[in-house]
């Protein structure tokens, strides 16, 4: 099993929409599509992508900002691995790359959000040094009041 770590180009970014469809159920595709489009090309995003024997089977956007409170930082978000390859110390290894990469960028830390309804993801976070420090709140502004 071969494994590469890189990423995405932005003219390869719609590849990601697969495996993002997988945690986004509730969002159209036209809508997480122009989405990822804006995200990749219009922020401050660049988004990992693992690849296993020359297939996608990972992803992990990156945000980057400063903050008053920690300095440069990354947040890892929509990560996603292959159901079929979890558990076998890829998502360590996915990780430990990730630090790396941000290192490189200048960043003092990294922080990220988890579902409360996926608690597998939790143990891993805490087994990868990540601490819990707050709640992540969200109020949907759109006159549907949707989450989407």
């Amino acid at each position: 099993m071969e494994t590469l770590i890189k990423i995405i180009a932005q003219e390869d970014i719609l590849t990601i929409l697969p495996l993002l469809g997988k945690l986004n159920t509730k969002t159209p595709k036209n809508i997480l599509t122009e989405r990822v489009l804006e995200m990749s090309t219009l922020q401050n995003y660049e988004c990992v992508g693992l690849y296993i024997d020359n297939q996608l089977a990972g992803i992990a956007g990156l945000w980057y900002s400063t903050r008053h409170y920690i300095g440069k930082s990354a947040e890892p978000d929509h990560v996603i691995i292959d159901e079929s390859l979890r558990g076998k110390g890829i998502g360590k290894q996915f990780f430990s790359w990730i630090d790396q990469h941000v290192q490189t960028k200048g960043c003092e830390a990294i922080e990220l959000n988890a579902y409360v309804s996926n608690p597998q993801s939790h143990k891993f976070y805490y087994n990868e040094g990540y601490n819990i420090y707050g709640f992540h709140f969200l109020k949907v502004l759109r006159d549907d009041k949707n989450f989407y």
